[in-house]
């Protein structure tokens, strides 16, 4: 699960361009702003159903917007690597085995989230991906905190696309047999049709597949490839957006962000117990006084699932109560929209902590009108990992 991404202004100028862009208009691709990049949001299928497509076979997905960097120690050792990363992100970075990777997130002095990216270990260096809008301060953040011990280079000739769904691994396994091997969150160097790729079994959709990090060169030949195959349909960011809301994944920038904690995104899965109090490495990152005492007594509010009564879907903003009278604001939408596998609405959302039990009734402000939503346990579609 590479890193997701936040939406840049409509009105932005001089967006960049990326190197499968030829492939999207010529495939009939609606392009928008995203994040400083002209993107593909939807094909001539449209959203609905290329997210059913890639629930029910499989979608090719480019997310090239998104940075990539190599950390290489300067010792010539991944574990120094890993050992400088800990100091900036709560995560346990040093027990990722060559061949496999883990989520992380980069933390600031109060505990917020100033990213979430990706983190794999390639045997002598470490590989990111970070998400497309935070991409340029996070290579500043690296420079400025790990300049001495580490070097950061960037990987701006590559692209990266995803293979999601149940028959990815079939397609894929085509031109790479090798990779079918891989389990969820394995990741390194492959080969695939001649190519030297970097390949991860690891998406944003809550299904099986892969994300590969392609020399942009080649990155046309091989996304024509896979889109040769019948299974396989060009996706666009609107699928992409309501595949990841059903898989209960966060958005950068909606769901979570610098004000958010780990504990209050309900990402407390994503911290080890050696980062953690008592543990081998407990603290030593940005925030850590703020998260660990989290840990140990708490939060004032968490991200829950949310699961309309009704069918009109609950947008992002949108003001939520504790009752359908009270004029007190007890939390915010972050993410909403219509579930297409459920054929009803899904949402995310932050309430207090005493309110996040599943089950709780809590409403949403839409138009005017006080909707009943119930808080639900995610993700909201079962995930297809191969584990």
């Amino acid at each position: 699960m590479f890193a997701a991404e936040t939406p840049s202004s409509s009105t932005e100028t001089a967006l960049k361009r990326v190197p499968l862009h030829a492939l999207h208009v010529a495939r009939g691709a609606k392009m928008v702003p995203f994040a400083g990049y002209e993107m593909p949001v939807q094909y001539t299928a449209g959203v609905l159903k290329e997210h059913l497509h890639t629930r029910a076979l499989a979608g090719l997905f480019d997310v090239s917007h998104m940075g990539q960097i190599v950390l290489r120690a300067k010792s010539g050792k991944v574990e120094d690597a890993a050992r400088a990363l800990e100091t900036l992100v709560p995560q346990d970075i040093l027990s990722v085995a060559p061949g496999r990777q883990r989520y992380a997130q980069f933390t600031n002095a109060s505990g917020g989230l100033l990213d979430d990216l990706m983190v794999a270990n390639f045997g002598d260096h470490l590989f990111l991906v970070v998400n497309a809008a935070c991409k340029a301060e996070d290579e500043s953040h690296l420079r400025a905190h790990l300049s001495d011990t580490c070097t950061i280079e960037p990987l701006p000739d590559r692209a990266l696309i995803a293979l999601q769904g149940p028959k990815a691994v079939e397609v894929l396994a085509k031109h790479a047999p090798g990779l079918a091997a891989m389990r969820f969150m394995d990741a390194g160097p492959h080969d695939v049709m001649g190519i030297d790729c970097f390949v991860s079994r690891s998406g944003y959709t809550g299904e099986d597949g892969f994300e590969i990090s392609v020399p942009a060169k080649d990155a046309e030949r091989l996304a024509a490839t896979l889109l040769s195959d019948p299974a396989v349909l060009p996706i666009g960011l609107g699928a992409r957006d309501s595949l990841r809301l059903e898989a209960g994944l966060c958005l950068y920038g909606h769901d979570i962000d610098t004000t958010t904690t780990p504990v209050e995104g309900a990402l407390e899965w994503s911290v080890q117990k050696s980062r953690r109090i008592g543990g081998a490495r407990a603290g030593g990152f940005p925030g850590a006084d703020v998260i660990l005492k989290q840990f140990e007594s708490g939060a004032p509010r968490r991200r829950v699932g949310l699961r309309a009564e009704g069918r009109a879907p609950v947008r992002e903003g949108a003001a939520l109560y504790a009752d359908a009278t009270s004029n007190e604001r007890i939390g915010t939408v972050t993410s909403g929209g219509f579930g297409p596998t459920l054929n009803a609405p899904v949402a995310m959302g932050y309430v207090p902590t005493t309110l996040a039990a599943d089950g709780t009734t809590v409403y949403a402000d839409v138009r005017g009108q006080r909707l009943p939503l119930r808080i639900a346990p995610m993700p909201f579609v079962p995930n297809g990992y191969k584990r």
